[in-house]
């Protein structure tokens, strides 16, 4: 029975191309498809998952932990890792950690217990020995989104920074001076990340990020609530809010209806991680939004060619700023109607 390296050398490709040609990856030539599947046809190859587990000793599956999965964030990065994988010839088993160390170790644990091929992880602190010690046996690991410093494995994630100093620009432009933020978890690199590109943009036009105006937030919607909450009841409040997720924003803005406020006429919101439900919010929140797909497939080719035995190289994509009208802006002026042109008679 032919293998998929008859086909790769009947074909003159690389095993990864067959791969990637049965599982129709749009990234192929025409050319080397059409050689591809002439070669699949003269050999007669079939695959046979199971078959070709127990001659490599791989199971073709990677695992995945990702942070929480109610957060739309994450969901959507789960849903691009998933679809690119299944293109290259690979299962996804996906580990939910809900923000726990714990349950983050939990599913780390059970997925190399199953013999996983590689593995992805957006971890929830900075302190895991149990990923650290992974990593030292050589399993084929890349971090997404998050990473924890000191374990060397390619990371995909994306560069915030300029993002945010295009909201502190933006905020200055339209008259904003006190500036609070709802900052993610200390433990995690996006948590320290955000504050300090934040308490930076600040600084570029002489202002200051006080104790009182950063809230520390769980990347939970409840989180987001009760600091907010706090915020409101200082002596001067700020007068802008920027969430560092998508949930703590969403809390945000159930604090300040609670109290019969109205954003952004009491106080202004923003955030980090744009989802699709802002632009239907009332008003339409302004965010900063990743390239979320972009980051799970990039996530994705960098394990797969780990796995595969190529080294596989970090990844690094620029987020951006999208504006609304959360934060005192304008709203677009409509586009004229067409105008019929009838003549008089």
């Amino acid at each position: 029975m032919a293998s998929i390296k008859d086909v790769a050398a009947e074909a003159g490709v690389s095993v990864a191309t067959v791969s990637r040609v049965l599982n129709d990856h749009p990234s192929v030539s025409a050319e080397a498809r059409a050689r591809v599947l002439a070669a699949v046809e003269t050999l007669g190859y079939r695959p046979n998952a199971v078959a070709r587990s127990l001659r490599t000793d791989q199971t073709h599956t990677l695992g995945l932990v990702i942070s929480d999965v109610m957060n739309p964030y994450f969901t959507e990065l789960a849903r691009s890792v998933e679809e690119e994988a299944r293109a290259l010839g690979y299962s996804v088993i996906i580990g939910n950690a809900d923000e726990r160390p714990d349950l983050q170790d939990h599913h780390v644990r059970n997925l190399l217990d199953r013999r996983i091929d590689g593995l992805l992880v957006s971890p929830t602190d900075g302190g895991s020995p149990l990923m650290l010690d992974a990593a030292r046996a050589g399993t084929p690991m890349v971090f997404v989104d998050r990473w924890i410093p000191g374990v060397d494995v390619p990371v995909v994630r994306s560069d915030g920074r300029t993002a945010v100093r295009d909201l502190v620009a933006h905020l200055h432009g339209l008259g904003h001076r006190r500036l609070a933020i709802i900052a993610g978890p200390a433990a995690t690199t996006t948590g320290r990340e955000r504050v300090e590109a934040f308490r930076e943009a600040l600084g570029a036009y002489g202002l200051e990020l006080p104790d009182a105006y950063i809230g520390q937030g769980d990347f939970q919607a409840e989180s987001g609530r009760r600091v907010t909450e706090g915020f409101l009841d200082l002596p001067e409040p700020p007068e802008v809010v920027f969430a560092a997720d998508n949930l703590m924003a969403l809390g945000a803005l159930d604090a300040v209806r609670a109290r019969g406020l109205r954003v952004p006429d009491d106080l202004a919101l923003a955030a980090f991680d744009d989802i699709r439900w802002f632009v239907h919010t009332d008003p339409p929140i302004t965010a900063i939004a990743q390239p979320t797909g972009e980051l799970g497939r990039a996530a994705v080719r960098a394990l797969v060619d780990r796995v595969e035995g190529r080294p596989g190289e970090s990844v690094t994509l620029p987020a951006r700023l999208v504006v609304r009208r959360s934060c005192g802006e304008q709203p677009a002026s409509p586009e004229p109607s067409p105008v019929t042109n009838r003549s008089q008679s």
